[in-house]
């Protein structure tokens, strides 16, 4: 019985990774943003390590990689993600300096100080922002970054059924000034912080879901995964369109004492 389960779970992490690999960001972002973000740091060099961690097909990597020297390492725990990700350098000709491995973020491939740049958008809470900046400065030199986007409330209060949501998905979800204060505390000068715009989850995100989720739910008619996952996904659409004034992605950019 234990090995069906295991099947059926193995199943659904598979349809969920099919669903996301069919979109260019797996989270709110955009190519403006990511450079915009990249005009933060400074000293970066042909030899400068940087990490993407929770990179998923790449995205933002890609972009990075476009308008940085150095050579990129992309960690997901999905190789589905990964495999698309090192399918996309090699597109792009870069592959030679960008690379994607399987990895989790909870348990990095890096030596202590290794790193010049970490970037991660719309993943370190899956570690959880305050972890993810503590255990992950080992890897950064000594005034090295880290650049990550993390879910913030713009308001002090806000609607119930808002605030009900997100502290069930995500209880570690904070204010801006509460989230820089925590960057600080993890031995960071904060050196930069801005709201990701709204279409970073209309247009780059929320949008292309529409057309993937019609073709999605043709190929699995029936599947209750597949029914779950879409709603779940339109209810999350419906809800940023209702109260997006209260919430969304921040960018937080460190650099390490």
């Amino acid at each position: 019985m234990s090995t069906e389960n295991q099947s059926i779970h193995e199943f659904d992490f598979s349809l969920i990774c099919e669903y996301f690999s069919g979109i260019e960001r797996q989270g709110p972002g955009s190519a403006e943003v990511t450079l915009k973000a990249l005009g933060f740091i400074e000293n970066l060099t042909a030899g400068s390590r940087i990490a993407d961690i929770g990179c998923g097909t790449g995205g933002q990597t890609m972009v990075l990689a476009q308008h940085t020297p150095g050579v990129i390492t992309g960690i997901d725990l999905f190789p589905g993600f990964i495999d698309l990700f090192n399918q996309n350098a090699r597109n792009l000709n870069i592959n030679d300096r960008v690379k994607g491995i399987v990895g989790s973020m909870d348990n990095l491939p890096f030596e202590n100080e290794e790193l010049d740049l970490i970037w991660s958008e719309g993943a370190i809470y899956n570690i959880g922002f305050k972890r993810g900046l503590s255990e992950w400065s080992r890897f950064l030199k000594k005034g090295g970054y880290i650049a990550v986007t993390e879910i913030s409330w713009f308001t002090l209060k806000r609607p119930a059924e808002i605030e009900r949501f997100w502290m069930d998905a995500y209880p570690e979800i904070n204010t801006i000034p509460n989230k820089v204060d925590q960057m600080q505390k993890a031995g960071y000068t904060p050196v930069a912080t801005f709201v990701l715009p709204e279409n970073c989850w209309t247009d780059h995100f929320y949008g292309p879901q529409v057309a993937a989720q019609e073709v999605f739910l043709k190929k699995y008619p029936g599947n209750k995964t597949a029914g779950e996952l879409i709603a779940n996904q339109r209810h999350e659409a419906q809800l940023y369109s209702r109260y997006k004034e209260f919430y969304g992605y921040v960018f937080y950019i460190g650099k390490k004492q």
